[in-house]
This record gives C-alpha cells, structure tokens and sequence, in this order.
C-alpha cells in the first residue's frame, strides 16, 4: 500500500497544481456521482436517436450494471479512502470504502459503450482522465482506479453482446 501511497502523492504533486486541473477534476467528480452523468447522457441518446435507442438504452444500463456492482464489492472489501498526510483530498465522497472506484467504473462502462455505439474509440480518451481525476482529487488509490476501469469495460461488452442477442 506504501507504494500506492508514493504514487498517488507523485501524482497530486505533478498535477494538482496546474491551471484548471481542481475545477476539472471536481467538475468529473459531480458529472459521474452516482452515475447520474451517465444516465442524464442515456436517455437524451435514446430521446434523440430513435433508431439506436436500444444502445442509448444499453449505455445507461452498463453504467447502472457496473455501478451497482462497485457499490456491492466497496462493501465486500472494504478498503478505506486514501489518508496519508501528504494527500491532498478535494471533494466530499458518499462513503469511506474506496475499492473499485465506482467512478471509473460507471465511465468505464458508459465509454466503451458510447465507443461501441458510435463506431469511434475517441470516447475511451475519458477513461484515463476520469481515473486520473480521482487520485487528483486524493479519494483513490490507483488501483481504485484500474480496478474500476476493468469492471467497468466488462459490464460494457457482456451488456453490449445480451442487448445485440436480443435485437
């Protein structure tokens, strides 16, 4: 855990203080809170685009999924939030467990999803930078982070594959 303590810290001090990395974090941090984000983009894809409302559909399901799935193995593991004197925490979180981060989870499993709807691998950028903004924001470990992201990427193929099987 040091080790994860020692990067996390590398981190914080590469980025925390660079121009507009706190707002953007936070501004992360309250768009993927409980996945809402996720779900607000959903369902304006299924309003708008009637001829993959499925998709938009099983977007917002992946990010329910792997969300509800982080919550459930948060409580299982139980591993505390980062609380090292050196880390810079800088947001509030609904919870002290930090494993998987259920914010790269949820963005994980809307991303890939968004990837796969639209043909393009430009959305999976995000991933990367929503698990950075979480150790910016000191409220996770980096496997917190990866953890999630691997979560998160599963649900989006095993959701993506029930939804085309039943199209």
């Amino acid at each position: 855990m040091s080790r994860e303590v020692d990067l996390l810290v590398r981190v914080q001090d590469a980025l925390v203080d660079r121009p507009g990395v706190i707002p953007a974090a936070t501004v992360l941090s309250h768009f993927g809170e409980h996945a809402l984000g996720w779900f607000a983009l959903a369902g304006a894809g299924a309003a708008v685009d009637s001829g993959r409302r499925r998709q938009w559909l099983a977007l917002g399901a992946s990010a329910f999924t792997s969300h509800a799935a982080s919550v459930v193995i948060k409580r299982i593991v139980r591993r505390t939030r980062p609380h090292d004197e050196r880390i810079r925490v800088g947001v509030g979180t609904p919870s002290r467990l930090s494993f998987p981060s259920s914010h790269a989870t949820s963005t994980t499993a809307a991303l890939v999803s968004l990837a796969d709807l639209s043909g393009s691998k430009l959305p999976l950028v995000g991933v990367p930078v929503m698990m950075l903004s979480r150790m910016v924001l000191g409220v996770h470990y980096p496997t917190d982070t990866l953890a999630g992201a691997v979560l998160g990427a599963t649900t989006a193929k095993v959701i993506t594959a029930i939804e085309r099987k039943s199209a």
